[in-house]
């Protein structure tokens, strides 16, 4: 299987997630079942049945987790040396052209990206339109919302 690309950031972050889930979350719902347990008839028990979906979709949700981490390829975005081209792992600052909005991205692994946080995945259709450009080029993106044009303003490589 291919080692997938995640951030060192990103993958503290999703350990620390895995940590919460088996220390905080587990435990959790463990009780509120063997408390919905204690009310009696099982069958009509709507707690216990909400606390057995949320137990499968914890559990499902940590192997996701561990799996995710135990085949990931961390990379010290901080010490690429990529000579000025953007790679994995560059934060991008972007100007689109015809509205002058600036917008930064961080390039990061499929499973650590998140739009609201400005992480956008290796694989999607910007990091890939970005990859192996420089700063002070322009290149077209065909956004949901139409072809946009962009000028990259900065590339840098942070941790």
């Amino acid at each position: 299987m291919k080692r997938a690309p995640m951030t060192a950031r990103g993958a503290e972050r999703l350990r620390g997630e895995l940590d919460r889930l088996k220390s905080t979350e587990r435990p959790r719902i463990i009780a509120a079942i063997a408390e919905a347990r204690a009310h009696g008839d099982l069958k009509e028990n709507a707690e216990y049945h909400a606390a057995r979906e949320l137990q499968g979709f914890i559990e499902g949700r940590i192997q996701e987790l561990e799996a995710a981490l135990s085949y990931a390829e961390v990379i010290d975005t901080s010490r690429l040396n990529s000579n000025g081209r953007i790679v994995f792992g560059a934060t991008v600052e972007l100007v689109e052209e015809a509205s002058g909005s600036e917008v930064t991205y961080q390039i990061v692994g499929d499973l650590e990206a998140d739009i609201k946080q400005r992480l956008i995945a290796v694989n999607s259709p910007l990091a890939r339109a970005l990859i192996g450009k420089s700063e002070g080029d322009t290149f077209e993106f065909q956004a949901p919302n139409g072809v946009k044009s962009y000028e990259i303003v900065t590339v840098r490589y942070e941790i």
